[in-house]
Order: structure tokens, then C-alpha cells, then sequence
């Protein structure tokens, strides 16, 4: 049986004593449970998801397809994946990876697009401002490091860093360093700037 995130504590069903096969009630009520444990990690992942897709250079457009890929295909595979977070984002770096690959030097969105259901609450305008600076900040920063940087703020340790982008833990950390030291020297050079 495998572990999932943020629904670990989900309610499994115990197989039928006896060593029967399970009913089709049965059946049933265990695809409600696993689709139910999907769905929360669905609604709590998906708008990092595509975030992190952003910040490492998708256009917000095709970040939102590879992320809703990326949940397909997890969706497909969710009793056996071991770490569900770790996968969709390691699956998503490499569709993004292929597409780059495809695509024919296609400019890259500057400015977010007006909100969508994968981007809400445009009410909020002093955050959505703060994100936007944020964003600033980690385009200056070489991709490698805008990527641990960003994995880091969406609460991944380097080591599940290392592990999605196929890097050693003490790789990671360095790029983290690096990446700290740069941002934090922007931030100071826009404050004073301003």
C-alpha cells in the first residue's frame, strides 16, 4: 500500500476476511476512497504546481497543460506512486523539458495573464504585487537556481530537490546557497533603487 500526501491518514478499506473476492459494493467504495485522496492532492498541488512550471520558464499558458498532464498521469498510477509530490513535479520538469524541445522560440510570458482557476483571488492585489517582484527576482537568477530556490519556498527539502531534478543533495544545497545570496542582493539593490 502506499503512502500519499496531504491524505496519509486517508481511510483505507480492509480487504474481505477470508480471502474472498471483494463485491462490486466493494470495488466501488475503494475507487470512492482512492479518488477522494487524489482530489485532495489534486486541489492542494495543483496551483504550486503550476507556479513552480512558471518559474522555470513555461508560459503560463502551456505550464497550466502540463501540469493538469502531469496530474493525469499520476492520477493513472496513484495506488503504486510511493511519494505522489515528488513524482507530479518530476513529471512535469520533464514534459516541460519535451516541449522545449518542440517549440519554435516561442516568447516567453513577461507578465502573468489575467487570473484563471490555476492562478485565483485577483482581488488580492498587494500580494499578487509581492509574487510578482518575488517572480522578478527569481528570472534574474540562473535556472538551476531559480528552480531550488522555488522547490525550497513550496516546502520540498533538498534532497526531494536532488531527487526530482536528478542532482546530488550537496549540488542542491549549493545552488540554494548561491541562489539566497543573489535574490537577497536584488531585493536590496530594487529597495534601493526605490
Amino acid at each position: 500500500m502506499s503512502t500519499h500526501e496531504p491524505a496519509e491518514g486517508a481511510d483505507r478499506l480492509a480487504p474481505p476476511a477470508g480471502g474472498l473476492p471483494a463485491s462490486p459494493d466493494h470495488r466501488v467504495a475503494e475507487r470512492a476512497a482512492v479518488d477522494r485522496a487524489f482530489s485532495a492532492f489534486y486541489r492542494e498541488s495543483i496551483t504550486r504546481l503550476t507556479g513552480y512550471l512558471i518559474v522555470s520558464g513555461t508560459p503560463a499558458r502551456i505550464a497550466a497543460d502540463i501540469a493538469q498532464e502531469a496530474m493525469i498521469e499520476l492520477y493513472k498510477r496513484w495506488e503504486s506512486v510511493q511519494h505522489p509530490r515528488t513524482y507530479v513535479y518530476k513529471t512535469a520538469g520533464r514534459r516541460w523539458a519535451r516541449r522545449i524541445a518542440d517549440l519554435q522560440r516561442e516568447a516567453l510570458v513577461d507578465e502573468l495573464p489575467e487570473p484563471t482557476s490555476l492562478l485565483p483571488r485577483p482581488d488580492a492585489l498587494a500580494e499578487f504585487e509581492a509574487r510578482q517582484q518575488m517572480l522578478q527576482v527569481l528570472k534574474t537568477l540562473p535556472l538551476r537556481q531559480r528552480q531550488v530556490l522555488f522547490l525550497t519556498l513550496q516546502g520540498f527539502t533538498p534532497t526531494e530537490i536532488a531527487e526530482q531534478l536528478e542532482l546530488e543533495a550537496a549540488t542542491v544545497r549549493a545552488h540554494l546557497m548561491r541562489a539566497r545570496r543573489a535574490a537577497a542582493a536584488r531585493i536590496r539593490e530594487r529597495e534601493a533603487e526605490q
